[in-house]
């Protein structure tokens, strides 16, 4: 019988979980939180459908290793007196830990204080708390009140109970500098729907005026686009800023201009900067941050486009309104109505996207201490689990591990997941199966957590997180489909799998995070490595043909007339010699893959849907002719159909070499990232197509992040193709203006065909029928992708070549 001893530390220690997951703050209803560096704070609760503010005081903070910075106050520093202008509190830890919690009625004020100090101590200016990680650890002000306080995004509502609204803008030009906004379509989730209208150049000041006052009298807790970050804000910006509007887009009562700021985007394989924006009181949310995370995981999405994304995800109306981009200001001249529509199918499908993906983050704010529209972009390890730990610390008074020093310098690096290639080819009747979560299985079923977390705040989250996974898992279950419970479940759930996944990358994450530990992320990972090798082998010995295996999951043929339950039953047998803990699924199945290289494959569904993965058969920067001739021959390939590929491919050449094509369908799409100048600077040593592109149209202003579209003609002359006609017409105003000839017209670019027909034909061959070269024996593809007609002495039948299968040992199979 379990003593009242036991059942009370027990509870203790389910209540202090709690806090460590959720926080300890009971305020409910919190959509939105506005701290600045002098202490002052505002929070928006929403109560049904009335929003109430409320405004704090709280005392900005910063954690040290030491309080030689400070010496120089004298008395002014005291410890434990929240009333003092600067004071100190000692959190238990050994010395080099972050041991100081030091605080201030103004953040400002401490930070100089700290500055002074440290310019006296190192002998040189000190400008900034960052450049001093060594000694000093901090967040932002709004996560300093989160933490400080306890208290969580959303609690007790569910996300039908935000109050959201979508807004999108239709322009004349890509480019601010060169277009205007003549259209803004904005909706909500409450059944609102409008059309601002600027059909004069004239008219776009009061546009802007107009959305500005729609979006403070709606007062929305959450702005959407998709975009939103990339386009929309920043041409708003840019029109507000040209035409003297001021952009008040926050809450009443609070400060309201758009806050600009550059961040990490730490969303997919490589993070990367970019500009957001903030405002007082409203979450900014861009749909683009959900679909790119969603495409990390399960990699198969065609593009990010908002009508592929719909598409995709099945929320585009039968009824939607499709319209080029190129032609959009131009339909709206005609038919303003059919724009009118397409815009609002556009801010409905943002919407949809919002209800589809939104939801993680959503319950993700419930947990961590950080506003909900930067939970939305975060990176789960550093952004999401990492605050969760310093708020567990500092709420039990204990000090931080330091970032510096934390791993002896010959263990920076640890051995990572196994990787393999087995074979290139073509396989049919493909299978993957899936180690579920190894790693945070891995670590908590043998307890492998950062020796610097003493509590065990990371264990202790990671093992609350699975339990209650399975609970909300469990209940999305059991709830009606589609009904704001099912939604509330899933939703959770897959906020949990988002930390509980993050886990080991953030022990793994050497000096970049405080509580990482490479000797405990090599453990992991030695085991994992363990733990797929004997699935390896049980596939081996059973006689399925190994494809490719990284890190948790393996793909692998097997024999063609196997049944699916066969498949299952098969993953399911050898799922049961694992230790307990680790969970063998079964993910899926494929009527054929190409093997290309490791990370690189495509996927053939057996509904015929086509899943490209990986740098080497797919590139953001395509022609549109290449990419729909690898997509069909990539099916071709994977289903033997070995003719028609061929006469595929014997099409697009001849199509080229008789220009049946137009330049539209050979331009390649490119972002800029140099400005004039530098160009310039560098133009003699490294010209660049894109931007010889523009100096060709005699275009001599262009701004980096502006997208260019070009191709090539003969001479290795490049040719700009605008996106849309007005942006040509406006650019042609500029040159009348000059006196200079005018450049042709969008759609007269766009219908040319003096390209250059040889480059094109071996950017046929060399950019997308080589990503075909392993799926063929070498004199199999030199034949069949041939460029000069000619037979050759060694051909064979076309109907005789073959792909190189991958097969499995079907004799072998039991």
């Amino acid at each position: 019988m379990q003593s009242f001893s036991s059942i009370a530390s027990a509870d203790s220690q389910a209540h202090r979980d709690q806090e460590w997951l959720f926080g300890w703050d009971p305020t409910p209803g919190i959509v939105s939180v506005w701290a600045q560096r002098d202490g002052r704070a505002i929070i928006w609760r929403r109560d049904g459908e009335k929003v109430h503010a409320s405004t704090a005081r709280f005392r900005p903070w910063l954690l040290a290793t030491h309080l030689q910075d400070l010496a120089h106050l004298g008395p002014a520093l005291q410890e434990d007196n929240e009333r003092a202008g600067i004071s100190y509190q000692r959190l238990t830890g050994p010395e080099g830990s972050y041991r100081y919690l030091l605080s201030s009625y103004d953040g400002r004020r401490l930070e100089r204080a700290v500055l002074d100090g440290a310019t006296r101590r190192l002998g040189q200016p000190v400008q900034s708390i960052n450049s001093l990680t060594e000694t000093y650890y901090r967040v932002g002000p709004v996560e300093q009140y989160l933490i400080q306080t306890g208290c969580v995004y959303f609690r007790g509502l569910t996300y039908e109970n935000l109050y959201r609204l979508q807004f999108d803008l239709e322009t004349t030009a890509l480019d601010p500098h060169r277009g205007r906004i003549f259209l803004v379509a904005i909706r909500d989730n409450h059944g609102f729907e409008s059309i601002l209208e600027a059909p004069r150049p004239e008219d776009e000041k009061q546009l802007i005026v107009d959305l500005c006052e729609l979006i403070r009298t709606k007062d929305p807790d959450v702005l959407e686009n998709h975009n939103l970050f990339g386009f929309d804000l920043p041409f708003l910006e840019q029109r507000a800023s040209k035409l003297g509007v001021p952009l008040l887009l926050g809450r009443r009562g609070a400060p309201l201009p758009l806050e600009r700021y550059q961040e990490t985007l730490a969303i997919g394989p490589e993070a990367r900067k970019r500009t957001r924006y903030s405002v007082a009181g409203r979450e900014l949310i861009d749909t683009l941050d959900a679909v790119r995370r969603h495409d990390f995981v399960v990699r198969d999405m065609p593009s990010y486009s908002l009508k592929d994304v719909a598409r995709y995800f099945g929320i585009a109306s039968a009824e939607r309104v499709y319209i080029e981009g190129s032609a959009i200001f131009e339909t709206y001249r005609r038919n303003p109505e059919m724009v009118k529509h397409y815009a609002l199918d556009d801010v409905a499908e943002v919407d949809g996207l919002s209800l589809r993906l939104l939801g993680a983050p959503f319950s993700l704010a419930s947990m961590a201490p950080r506003r909900y529209e930067r939970l939305a972009s975060a990176g789960p390890a550093m952004g999401i689990l990492e605050p969760m730990l310093v708020r567990a610390y500092l709420h039990t008074n204990t000090a931080l591990p330091c970032q510096s020093g934390q791993q002896p310098t010959d263990e920076n690096l640890h051995a990572g997941g196994a990787v393999h290639l087995f074979e290139s080819g073509i396989a049919e009747h493909v299978v993957k199966a899936d180690v579920a979560s190894l790693y945070p299985s891995l670590m908590r079923t043998f307890q492998i957590g950062p020796a610097s977390d003493h509590l065990g705040v990371l264990l202790s989250i990671l093992g609350r997180l699975t339990d209650l996974r399975l609970t909300h898992k469990a209940a999305a279950r059991t709830a009606d489909e589609g009904s704001v419970e099912a939604r509330h479940h899933e939703a959770t759930q897959a906020a949990m799998k988002i930390l509980i996944n993050a886990a080991y990358g953030y022990m793994g994450a050497g000096s970049m995070a405080l509580f990482a530990d490479n000797r405990a992320a090599g453990e992991v990972t030695r085991r994992g490595r363990e733990i797929l090798t004997q699935v390896l082998d049980a596939l081996r010995q059973r006689g399925m043909a190994l494809i490719e295996a990284d890190t948790d999951g393996v793909y692998f043929a097997v024999p063609s007339d196997w049944s699916e339950e066969q498949e299952r039953g098969l993953v399911r047998e050898i799922g049961e010699e694992l230790p307990n803990g680790i969970r063998l699924e079964y993910e899926g199945r494929y009527r054929a893959m190409l093997s290309h290289e490791v990370k690189n494959y495509a996927l053939l569904t057996y509904s015929g849907r086509l899943i490209v993965h990986g740098v080497a058969l797919r590139s953001s920067r395509t022609e549109p002719f290449g990419e729909r001739f690898l997509r069909q021959a990539l099916t071709c390939a994977m289903t033997g159909d070995i003719v028609n590929l061929h006469n595929i491919y014997l099409e697009i050449v001849y199509a080229l070499r008789q220009r049946k094509l137009l330049a539209t369908d050979l331009a390649t799409r490119v972002r800029l990232s140099k400005t004039p100048e530098t160009y310039m600077a560098a133009r003699a040593n490294h010209p660049e197509p894109a931007y010889e592109a523009l100096l060709n149209a005699r275009r001599t202003q262009w701004y980096p992040g502006e997208r260019v579209r070009f191709y090539r003609t003969k001479g290795k002359r490049y040719i700009w193709l605008p996106e849309e006609t007005a942006e040509t017409a406006t650019y042609n105003d500029w040159q009348e203006e000059k006196g200079q000839n005018a450049l042709p017209s969008h759609d007269e670019v766009a219908q040319r065909r003096d390209y250059d027909v040889d480059h094109y034909l071996q950017v046929l061959v060399t950019s997308y029928a080589a990503r075909l070269r392993k799926a063929f024996a070498p004199d199999d593809f030199a034949q069949l992708f041939r460029l000069d007609g000619q037979p050759g002495l060694f051909d064979q039948p076309i109907e005789n070549i073959q792909p190189r299968w991958i097969r499995c040992r079907s004799a072998e199979v039991k």
